[in-house]
């Protein structure tokens, strides 16, 4: 039996450097075959070439590409969009970029179903389109598909990309890192349905830099490296018994070792307390009635999905937001400090990172004759090279840019400093990298930290204390190790059997 995608021998190069080379593939019906890999690595080039869709000023060359029997080698853009959404679709990361914004979800849904004749009227496709939308388990699909993109979460943006993928039944469904940055229970949704799109006898190809999404869904995997399959097997066999150096060290990036957290302080004193914190904005109530002690030299892990009140909670602890009812005490003048989750937004793009750490120095009342020193003093202590000093945000890689914006909150030398979803879209050796980083720098000046994420595995790895919130309200608390081994709330259990694997 023929598969639904054969890929053979797929190069692909920039003015003659390789950025794929020698890729082949081949994934069934009812199958899902992941293609794992850390940025750069070639993935997302491979996916987007699949599809006809590789950058205008790339060469692709391709021994053999089949979908659904088609030979698509040498399609012109014409039939390539007869190819498209009937054989072969594309689930994109971003899917507030990828759903237009001024098109109601059931319209974008139902879209393919025009293009490619498949509905027999309005009727038919306002039921087609109700159906693919409960396919995706969207809730209260009426009401969604006259909303709008930006009226709905995130999850449920996804869902609905995933459910015009679907429209005109193709046989091979390419997601490119369909769950990055989502919340994990939203997550082991969207990859408990594509496991059942595959199951239904789809092919489904799964990128992703995210090893325990691969292991949750994929049956074989293949894992890129600057442009080359390096291994490739069963996910059992690859995750279980990885041959090649590079599989391990990526697989190693996502175990964290608990052990790598500096000891208990001697003193729990408290440096901040909060008795009954609320927060509103309008009707919105972001966070109710908050109480919860920050002790001194430990991490305090807040853990919760999108819309749980957790970034407004860290915004009244550093400053910014005020909160309406009770209050946060601390117990002496605390210099503290913010590390958002997008340097990019926190670093001036105009501004070379030298000058970004100056203007935080200045700020921290570091004498000017003194800040250039301490500019290559901070880049060295969060482990950058001093000459990057010159260069501006943008000419950094995502670690790079997210050790610059440590190296401005530490320019003030704070005591403690509050982390929002610091590492949620970096690649796994990157994001270790990261957490041993902080780590090391709390043990170094004996810091207290706020780390906010949706991580739990993170959070399990680098916080003494938890809080779990829901809906703005803070509905456990407690040690990490008692928390995660014992939940006590239902919400907490099923953040808890998000992170397992998806039941086949």
């Amino acid at each position: 039996m023929s598969a639904a995608l054969e890929l053979d021998g797929l190069r692909i190069d920039f003015g003659g450097a390789p950025a794929v080379d020698g890729v082949s593939l081949r994934v069934h019906r009812g199958e899902c075959v992941a293609i794992v890999g850390e940025s750069g690595a070639g993935k997302s080039l491979t996916a987007r070439a699949l599809l006809g869709l590789a950058p205008a000023d790339a060469r692709v060359r391709v021994e053999r590409l089949a979908i659904d029997g088609t030979d698509a080698r040498a399609l012109s853009e014409r039939r390539w969009r007869g190819l498209r959404g009937r054989r072969i679709a594309l689930v994109s990361q971003d899917a507030l970029v990828s759903l237009d914004p001024l098109q109601r979800v059931g319209a974008a849904v139902g879209e393919p179903l025009m293009l490619h004749g498949i509905a027999a009227g309005r009727d038919d496709l306002r039921q087609r389109v109700r159906a693919l939308l409960h396919r995706v388990w969207m809730p209260d699909p009426d009401r969604r598909a006259r909303q709008y993109p930006h009226e709905l979460s995130g999850g449920l943006r996804q869902r609905a990309l995933i459910a015009s993928a679907l429209a005109a039944e193709p046989a091979v469904l390419v997601a490119d890192e369909p769950t990055t940055a989502l919340d994990a229970t939203v997550q082991a949704r969207i990859l408990g349905l594509l496991r059942d799109i595959a199951d239904a006898a789809t092919a489904v190809v799964f990128i992703s830099h995210d090893f325990a999404a691969v292991r949750r869904v994929a049956d074989r995997v293949l894992v890129m490296r600057a442009g080359e399959v390096v291994e490739s097997g069963p996910v059992a066999e690859v995750l279980g018994d990885p041959q090649h150096e590079y599989t391990r060290q990526l697989i190693a990036a996502t175990i964290h070792d608990a052990r790598h957290r500096p000891p208990e302080t001697s003193s729990s004193s408290p440096v901040l307390v909060a008795t009954g914190v609320t927060k509103s904005f309008g009707d919105l109530v972001a966070v109710d009635h908050a109480s919860f002690s920050l002790a001194e030299g430990r991490t305090l892990g807040v853990v919760g999905e999108s819309g749980s009140g957790k970034t407004t909670l860290a915004r009244m602890i550093v400053g910014i937001e005020r909160p309406d009812e009770g209050a946060l005490r601390w117990a002496e003048t605390r210099r503290v400090q913010l590390v958002h989750q997008n340097p990019l937004g926190a670093l001036d793009p105009r501004w070379t990172i030298a000058r970004s750490l100056r203007e935080a120095l200045g700020a921290g009342r570091v004498p000017r004759a003194a800040r250039a020193q301490r500019v290559v003093e901070l880049l060295r202590e969060v482990d950058l090279d001093p000459a990057l000093a010159r260069r501006r945000p943008h000419a950094l890689s995502g670690g790079q840019r997210q050790r610059a914006a440590i190296a401005r909150a530490l320019a003030a030398d704070p005591e403690v400093l509050v982390l929002d979803e610091p590492v949620s879209a970096l690649d796994p050796s990157v994001r270790e990298r990261i957490l041993l980083l902080l780590l090391r720098l709390q043990r170094e000046r004996r810091l207290t930290m706020v780390f906010v994420s949706h991580d739990l595995d993170v959070v399990g790895a680098v916080a003494d204390d938890v809080l779990v919130m829901l809906d703005g309200v803070i509905v456990e608390q407690g040690t990490a190790a008692s928390v995660f081994a014992a939940p006590q709330h239902p919400f907490t259990r099923e953040l808890l059997e998000a992170s397992g694997p998806v039941s086949r």
